[in-house]
């Protein structure tokens, strides 16, 4: 078969890495891919949202698969628009997409269907949503409608510092259209998790649990980013646990959107926290996560191309899943200045030197033969290990292997599996 993978990021790496794999796979494609993936797949030079270029790409090469990796085209119909073409697509349609497109839409879903979620109330117009929050106490949680790269949470500790995010949503429109509406929400306390499914419309596998960590400095201090580092599995979280969130929450909600006439085929994520009151759902996300996928396909035993066409033909609940017992820690190594501005065409030196790791590119470009920086998250770096101890350790040794100019990353990751 003859796939191509839409993405640039972390995540589409190990996708790429993964498929690359598979000996069903004749030819592997991405679409515009990175540095890094350059050397496992064809890099194409179209960006994610040229829907028209993508299908046009897809007919020329005679592709058997477009997979849709990233949330925006998700959100944007890009299955949508290739299965019109007649091109097989795996990833939800827009329709099913929008629990990730709109926070509102995905708490109203919850709501309505009785599925464990922090208190909340959404607004469209900045003056109704300020006094909301003024009546309510800090720390609280406030969430900007729509896609914003991960960065449209606040975790705000005081109200003065909510009411700054609230503004900057609203008001000074920092995430554009994404902050036309708001999710105004309870803080929940307590450890979090990300669960990820294959979900082909009612039957639900869950893939094995993994843990993020979102804020950018050790400790969970600092502004929220796109994912620091994570690692699975989770020694400290028992089995019973996972099982109540699909119990209670993950099936229920592919239920749910089954009901709703918007059936989600594809790769379902739970981002869920353990509360003295039992699992509850702080968001969804309709595709892999950026960095979990660093660490779960890596312990996937499972030819990655079986599942996405199980999903597809609808056949989900005869596809073996299996998993490695193995322990995986992924640290992503960033630039300086990330969640905030940072430069951009650092060389990269170090690489040849990694001894233990799998490395996934994030933000990274190739030029004149030249590994370079070309994001905030540029680098994930995979330790694998009998335990979380041994994973842990060559990831960060191989991380200190990699040197450009600003590079920072969390000392900390997975320190929550040992304590």
């Amino acid at each position: 078969m003859r796939v191509l993978v839409i993405g640039r990021g972390g995540r589409e790496h190990a996708i790429v890495w993964a498929l690359s794999k598979s000996p069903k796979i004749s030819k592997l494609f991405c679409a515009p891919g990175n540095g890094g993936i350059a050397g496992l797949a064809e890099c194409v030079p179209i960006t994610e949202l040229q829907f028209e270029e993508i299908s046009t790409f897809a007919k020329e090469q005679a592709i058997d698969l477009v997979m849709v990796a990233p949330d925006d085209p998700l959100a944007a119909g890009l299955v949508d628009h290739l299965e019109s073409k007649g091109i097989e697509a795996f990833g939800p349609r827009a329709n099913a997409a929008i629990i990730e497109g709109s926070k509102v839409f995905m708490k109203e879903l919850l709501k309505k269907y009785s599925i464990p979620t922090a208190a909340y109330e959404s607004f469209d117009a900045y003056e109704p949503a300020l006094a909301y929050l003024r009546s309510q106490s800090a720390p609280i949680v406030i969430k900007a409608d729509g896609l914003a790269a991960g960065k449209g949470v606040t975790v705000a500790q005081t109200m003065e510092e909510a009411e700054a995010a609230l503004r900057d949503i609203m008001v000074d429109q920092v995430f554009g259209k994404s902050g036309a509406s708001v999710v105004i929400e309870e803080f929940l306390t307590g450890q979090e998790m990300s669960l990820l499914a294959f979900v082909d419309g009612s039957t639900v596998r869950l893939m094995v649990p993994s843990q993020d960590h979102k804020p950018v400095y050790d400790n969970d201090k600092g502004p929220n980013t796109g994912g620091m580092g994570t690692y699975s599995p989770l020694p400290h979280i028992p089995e019973s646990i996972v099982q109540e969130a699909l119990v209670k929450i993950v099936q229920p909600t592919a239920d749910a959107m089954v009901k709703e006439g918007r059936p989600f085929k594809g790769v379902l994520y739970a981002g869920l926290i353990l509360t003295p009151n039992g699992v509850k759902t702080i968001e969804f996300n309709a595709r892999f996560g950026d960095p979990e996928t660093q660490v779960i396909l890596p312990r996937l035993k499972t030819d990655l191309l079986d599942i996405f066409l199980a999903i597809n033909n609808g056949t989900l609940a005869e596809q073996p899943i299996e998993w490695s017992e193995e322990a995986a820690v992924c640290v992503i190594v960033a630039s300086g200045g990330y969640p905030g501005p940072y430069p951009k065409g650092l060389p990269i030196t170090g690489l040849n030197r990694v001894q233990d790791s799998l490395v996934f590119h994030a933000g990274t470009a190739l030029e004149n033969g030249q590994i370079v920086t070309n994001g905030g998250r540029v680098l994930g770096i995979t330790g694998l290990g009998k335990d979380i101890i041994e994973a842990r350790q060559k990831a960060y040794a191989d991380a200190d292997r990699i040197h450009f100019e600003g590079k920072h990353y969390r000392t900390d990751i997975a320190m929550k599996a040992l304590k």
